[in-house]
């Protein structure tokens, strides 16, 4: 019985003998002769195969009474994405995860926090608890701890915040819980876990990794052919990236700008963020994972499609760094080009965003709340060139999201948004579908209606027709539909005879 499971420590040992990127965040590595736990990826001396434990999940190592590595940092590896279609255990622990990912479940006490996350599942927290312990061997409680202290961990690292500042950001409802739980699980006081030398403001550099392959180029490229002028900017020959962002979380509103600066040859990217943004940085590195898609699984996608898209394994779904801003600018964008999309958003921007300073020029506004767009006038959105069905739905969409009846964030159920999407005026299944695969992360979104897509795939016929069979032909790239999209607007379909043996990618 144990022969599979030491099969697989072997091959995850290789991986580590490697530094294999492809497994960073795969699993984690706990070396009994130092207690302590890394990434697959950690420079440090690879130890004896007799003295390293694997495990899952970060949690898990913890768990066992391992400490993270202070080098390689566990808290930066790209999170665990797998998609699966066992039984409703799996994804029940699958779906309970990857909430305990977003810093805006980590606020409040464990208890009602636990009983929010069971709510929003639709099970028991005893159940929760009981699925958890039986996969994982921890609790979800456990997992949000450990999710607590790491992006602590990396505040205290990369930020010269407040001690208290550093406690609220992380979700924990107390000082004195900060230091207990610090204390009690790594050894270290908050001040013997910060660094010597932070700076005395602002924040360092934060290396954010993915596994490989990423096409940079293709990722910088489709950001680039939509920058909003005055909300952010690209230099693709440096492979650089910034714009301006307002985060909302548990501590309040946060403004600033944040810039990314991507070394394709180390598969990382670096992350530096203003003053105003580093009390919300657990966030902003999670919003930032989403709008680079560092979490993929290129491996698991490509075997799906592969054989009808060679060549797209490095291609990412780009996500969005603020939902209501991907909604409005795909409301601009129905029917026209992405240029004049782009123009029409920016305008937008120019009339209803909010000024702020910056020390680039070129960055000098925030996109506009929701509050702002629910309040304008028809004349005022007329006269930026906007057509009175496009005014209609924006200001739909912004006054839904302002009330707080419709949810654009990657956690939201996605069949009800799409249905609350389309239920608005001006807004149909093609813009509910590309909200769905930016904004809510959804792997499988599908606009069938797309031209662009019939055009790629070598459909004919009436529209009707071409979306029927348009859906028919991409029932073979389930559940990374969202995926075989990009692949098709980059022109990489390739026709497969039904007959054609599968090969390798």
């Amino acid at each position: 019985m144990d022969a599979p499971q030491a099969l697989d420590d072997d091959a995850r040992y290789l991986a580590l003998c490697t530094r294999d990127a492809r497994f960073d965040g795969r699993f984690f590595t706990g070396v009994t002769s130092t207690g302590i736990y890394c990434r697959p990826v950690c420079s440090v001396r690879t130890p004896r195969r007799g003295n390293c434990r694997f495990f899952e999940f970060a949690a898990q190592a913890e768990r066992a009474g391992f400490r993270p590595c202070l080098r390689c940092r566990p808290e930066l590896a790209p999170q665990s994405r797998t998609w699966s279609t066992q039984d409703a255990a799996e994804l029940l622990v699958q779906h309970a995860s990857r909430l305990l990912d977003d810093p805006a479940q980590w606020a409040g006490e464990d208890g009602p926090a636990m009983q929010r996350l069971a709510e929003r599942l639709g099970v028991s927290d005893r159940h929760l608890r009981r699925v958890f312990e039986a996969r994982l061997g921890v609790s979800p409680l456990q997992v949000l701890h450990t999710r607590r202290l790491l992006a602590a961990k990396q505040l205290l690292t990369d930020t010269a915040l407040p001690i208290t500042a550093v406690a609220q950001a992380s979700g924990f409802s107390s000082l004195r819980r900060f230091n207990a739980a610090l204390q009690e699980r790594y050894g270290l006081s908050p001040t013997a876990m910060r660094r010597s030398g932070t700076p005395d403001a602002g924040s360092r550099a934060v290396a954010l990794g993915w596994r490989p392959p990423l096409d940079v180029d293709a990722l910088l490229a489709f950001l680039g052919a939509r920058l909003l002028p005055g909300v952010d900017a690209i230099d693709p020959a440096g492979r650089r990236y910034w714009r301006t962002l307002r985060l909302h979380t548990a501590t309040g509103a946060h403004s600033g700008w944040f810039g990314l600066r991507f070394e394709p040859e180390r598969h990382r990217v670096w992350l530096h963020a203003s003053d105003g943004l580093l009390p919300a940085l657990p966030t902003l590195l999670w919003r930032v994972r989403a709008l680079c898609d560092l979490d993929a699984d290129p491996k698991a996608i490509d075997a799906v499609l592969g054989r009808h898209f060679p060549g797209g394994s490095g291609l990412r779904v780009p996500g969005a760094i603020d939902g209501f801003e991907l909604a409005v600018r795909a409301v601009l964008g129905q029917q026209v080009t992405v240029a004049a999309a782009r123009t029409l958003a920016g305008r937008l921007v120019a009339a209803f965003g909010e000024p702020i300073a910056t020390p680039d020029a070129a960055l000098n506004r925030l996109f506009p709340t929701p509050q702002a767009l629910a309040e304008a006038t028809p004349d005022a959105l007329g006269a930026l060139g906007i057509v009175r069905q496009r005014q209609a739905a924006i200001q739909a969409l912004a006054r839904a999201v302002a009330h707080g009846t419709l949810d654009l964030g990657p956690h939201a159920n996605v069949t009800a948004t799409t249905q609350a999407l389309t239920a608005l005026p001006g807004i149909g299944p093609w813009t509910a579908q590309y909200i769905a695969m930016r904004a809510l992360r959804w792997p499988d979104a599908w606009p069938a209606a797309d031209v662009a897509l019939h055009h790629t795939l070598g459909l004919s016929g009436t529209p009707r027709e071409r979306e029927r069979a348009c859906d028919t032909l991409a029932q073979a790239w389930k559940p990374w539909r969202s995926y075989a999209v990009l692949r098709a607007w980059a022109g990489l379909y390739a026709a497969v005879p039904p007959s054609a043996p599968d090969t390798p990618t």
